[in-house]
């Protein structure tokens, strides 16, 4: 089965197992994205629906193109100016192109992971938050004494010209 799908201002035929290059998406090398944007779903010559597709890629890493030169010149005007450009890519490897049901558990099952081991971080919070509210305190009786300071001076009106 293959896609056509459009990431990055750019449109990309894909099928599983495929390596393609694609403008920088966010993510480290190993992490998996998932492309929505499906313009074109097909398998052999057969043209398939679309709707509820996604296509599940893996970061293989993050790189830089060729560099381009640009180059300005006018003629007769000792006008010459060069430039460089270096575009920043992502490699991916396609890992499924299929319905939104199979690719949505996998995600799912990183964050309930990780909402465990935040909900034992909540839990432990609060004993640390409890010993420097104490230290505070003898913190509170020593700034009464600041309070005794004269107002802040006013700034200086600004000239007007």
């Amino acid at each position: 089965m293959f896609a056509i799908v459009r990431t990055g201002g750019k449109q990309y035929r894909v099928a599983a197992g495929d390596k393609i290059a694609v403008e920088k998406i966010d993510g480290e090398a190993g992490d998996t994205v998932s492309l929505g944007d499906i313009l074109l779903a097909g398998d052999g010559g057969e043209v398939k629906s679309a709707e509820g597709l996604v296509v599940s890629a893996e970061i293989i890493a993050q790189t830089r193109g060729e560099k381009v030169i640009v180059f300005k010149k006018r003629r007769r005007h000792n006008y010459r100016r060069r430039n460089g450009h270096r575009q920043s890519l992502t490699l991916l490897r396609i890992l499924a192109v299929g319905d939104a049901k199979k690719a949505a558990p996998k995600k799912e099952a990183a964050p309930k992971a990780e909402a465990a081991p935040a909900a034992e971080a909540k839990a432990a919070a609060p004993a640390k938050e409890a010993a420097p509210k104490k230290a505070a305190a003898p913190k509170a009786e020593a700034a009464e004494a600041p309070a005794k300071k004269p107002a802040a001076k006013k700034a200086a009106p600004k000239k007007e010209a």
